[in-house]
């Protein structure tokens, strides 16, 4: 990208201007690639300017790209802390993530900048999210007290023995596990019989933690579920936070989707949000090493 740092001459400001203003026609017409290119070209000619990295966030937003949208917003943010547009973005990009509490805060401060009908819309999708995981949170806080009190700490990772690997605790590993297939889990006791039986086949585990009420789940789980098919000799592991709390206590769960990766007893490796290109690239690099 352009470097912020330089001198923007007025003839420059206007090209970029000019760039911008194809791009918005691009945008309208639908032909997201163009606006794309043209934004990117104004933001070359005039890198200080907030507003072109907003609205090629928001393009990336239409592209379903909140990653990038999220990059962009963040840029703006820099060069306007102030920026309404900036913060309705990286809300909007953050929801696509599943990461709802820090959506609905960037939200709330871009309603109070700049409200619109569209924050407001988007609002009412993100807040009850939000507050459910904090909901959770609280539930998760009561479980970890209660345990305490009974001298049980909850520990943040999944204990997992480490025995000595006999031909026969391979076999027996392995019936517990279902290649290319996604199993369920729905207690504490269930996930540590699955890591342990991964951890004694020397194989990957992912443990994906869902909510029946996460917009974004559903837009993974059947990516999740063609990915178990795609890598047999994967553990894919599915909890839903509402139904395992134990389970989601034990691994602080504060948004949904989210994904850890476990490798011989030891967390690896983590991806929040419903991000398939990262997903499927931590999978295929994790079930690779060795």
């Amino acid at each position: 990208m352009g470097d912020p740092s330089v001198e923007v001459t007025e003839e420059q400001m206007d090209a970029a201007q000019l760039a911008k203003s194809k791009a918005v026609d691009a945008i309208s017409q639908g032909n997201l690639d163009e606006a794309l290119e043209q934004l990117t070209e104004a933001i070359m000619l005039n890198p200080q300017s907030a507003i072109l990295y907003a609205t090629r966030a928001s393009v990336f937003v239409k592209l379903k790209k909140p990653n990038a949208a999220i990059r962009d917003a963040d840029t703006a943010l820099k060069i306007n802390p102030d920026s309404a547009k900036g913060y309705k973005i990286r809300g909007m990009s953050r929801a696509m993530l599943g990461l709802w509490e820090e959506a609905a805060s960037d939200l709330h401060v871009a309603s109070k900048l700049d409200y619109d009908e569209e924050l407001s819309t988007v609002l009412k999708k993100v807040e009850p999210n939000a507050r459910k995981i904090e909901e959770h949170r609280r539930k998760y806080a009561r479980l970890r007290k209660q345990k305490q009190q009974k001298g049980d700490s909850i520990k943040t990772e999944a204990p997992i023995k480490k025995e000595q690997e006999t031909e026969a605790q391979v076999q027996e590993a392995l019936s517990a596990l279902k290649d290319g297939q996604v199993i369920g889990i729905h207690s504490t006791g269930e996930l540590e019989k699955k890591l342990s039986a991964a951890s004694n086949t020397s194989r990957l585990a992912i443990l994906y933690f869902t909510a029946t009420w996460c917009g974004p789940c559903r837009f993974i789980s059947p990516i999740y579920t063609s990915l178990a098919e795609k890598y047999p000799k994967v553990v894919f592991l599915k909890i839903d936070i509402d139904e395992a709390r134990d389970v989601a206590a034990s691994w602080n769960i504060s948004s949904v989707p989210t994904f850890f990766f476990v490798k011989n007893g030891k967390e690896v490796d983590s991806v929040v949000g419903a991000d398939k290109s990262t997903l499927e690239r931590k999978i295929a690099q994790h079930a690779s090493s060795h």
